[in-house]
């Protein structure tokens, strides 16, 4: 069975988020906003473009790249696409699908051609009548991967016709609607203001709707509690991690309650033992750590959670509560992440903080042309060490290009999380 899902939308004008297709009010801060839907059980996003003239969808288009950047989940965009070329410039700014309109003329010529070039699963169209659907049933199909149906009172309709997924828009919160509609078996999911005004609360939204009987894209346990091996106190130790630096934050404890609250919620949420109560982290303060996984050790007496933290996790107000260095050992660090990192944040702080006598000053000193002409000289000597039978040599000047290509990366203000975000789209 096809999990259902719930997706969020964001509208664009002059850069900018507003807060409607026809309501061009500037919307709360949309990054605070995509931050807090990378955490809180957004399946994937809408973005709208509702420029009307080329140069205002450069400045959306700008906004949507750097809103991919900050984004971990799948973005859908469309809006103001008139020709092929459009098409091509949201994907290029990091989007996963593309979203055509159907009320427009030449919609189905431009989704013959970029279903062919980019794949039928990356287009899709919205509709707000069954006209286009009725009419254009069999190059619907053909073309497109998905609806985005935008009035859920013609689902009816929709079902009667075809049975290409759909996404439907729902205009308010309303829990049988959204039961009704996400039985149905041509609809993936659902979305509208509601996520917006409740996106905090999405995860026990979803769950609700599980305990319908509709199967969400949520947390479902592979153990029971009773799978658990207690302490004395009837408790199980929880080590809290990043889930994206591999950071110790805290340890806590959760007892049967605390553990099913974390998994309906997807918000951690444990027992004090000193208060004898139950405590969802970062209630009171707003430093809420939401669940990326949770996972049992060996013995199943200790529960790993990897965590995006919100603020602080310790009560000192420190990100880490682990920060009384006891004994240290000096080592070469050879994680790969860490490495580029580290060397990416030496050479960016070169180009803010010039140091007398630095190579890496000296470079950025003469210029982009030199520091291509590195560049390019140093995967030359790559080419040449390849046909060399000593793998030493090739080893040395892949280092030599990468830290030239880190120069050139800092020069254009290009990072590494930049590069991986591509690389994870492709």
């Amino acid at each position: 069975m096809e999990l259902k899902s719930i997706a969020a939308t964001i509208y664009l004008k002059n850069g900018k988020a507003v807060k409607g297709p026809k309501d061009f009010t500037l919307a709360e801060d949309v990054f605070e906003n995509v931050g807090m839907y990378n955490d809180c059980g957004i399946d994937r996003i809408f973005i709208f473009d509702l420029s009307d003239n080329d140069d205002e969808h450069e400045k959306n288009l700008q906004m949507i790249r750097d809103l991919n950047h900050k984004l971990e989940i799948k973005v859908c965009a469309g809006g103001n696409i008139r020709r092929f070329e459009d098409i091509k410039k949201f994907f290029y700014a990091g989007c996963t699908q593309v979203i055509l309109n159907g009320s427009k003329q030449g919609t189905l010529e431009l989704a013959k051609e970029a279903s062919g070039r980019f794949g039928k699963e990356r287009i899709l169209v919205s509709v707000k009548n069954v006209n286009f659907i009725f009419k254009n049933k069999e190059a619907v199909e053909e073309y497109f991967n998905g609806m985005l149906v935008l009035d859920h009172k013609m689902m009816d309709a929709v079902e009667n016709i075809t049975s290409i997924p759909s996404i439907v828009v729902v205009d308010r919160y309303d829990m049988d609607q959204f039961s009704e509609i996400l039985k149905r078996g041509c609809v993936r999911g659902i979305t509208g203001q509601f996520v917006t005004e409740s996106a905090q609360e999405i995860m026990l939204l979803k769950t609700k709707l599980f305990d319908r009987g509709i199967q969400m894209v949520n947390f479902t346990s592979s153990l029971e509690w009773k799978d658990l091996k207690l302490n004395s106190d009837g408790m199980v130790p929880v080590i809290v991690q990043d889930y994206r630096t591999d950071e110790a934050l805290m340890l806590a404890y959760m007892n049967e309650e605390a553990f099913l609250a974390t998994i309906r919620s997807g918000k951690m949420t444990y027992y004090s033992r000193s208060r004898q109560e139950l405590w969802m982290k970062g209630e009171t303060s707003g430093h809420i750590q939401y669940v990326k996984s949770l996972t049992a050790d060996c013995d199943y007496d200790t529960i790993l959670a990897k965590v995006s933290q919100i603020g602080a996790a310790c009560h000192t107000g420190r990100h880490s509560c682990f920060y009384n260095p006891i004994v240290k050992k000096e080592y070469i660090e050879k994680n790969p992440l860490r490495v580029f990192e580290e060397v990416y944040g030496v050479i960016k702080n070169r180009k803010e903080h010039p140091k007398e006598g630095s190579y890496t000053n000296y470079l950025f000193e003469k210029g982009i042309d030199k520091i291509l002409k590195k560049v390019g000289e140093e995967n030359t000597e790559i080419i040449i060490a390849a046909k060399n039978p000593n793998p030493e040599e090739i080893k040395y000047e892949i280092s030599d290009y990468l830290y030239h290509l880190m120069v050139l990366m800092a020069e254009k203000g290009v990072t590494w999380e930049d590069i991986t975000q591509e690389l994870s789209q492709r």
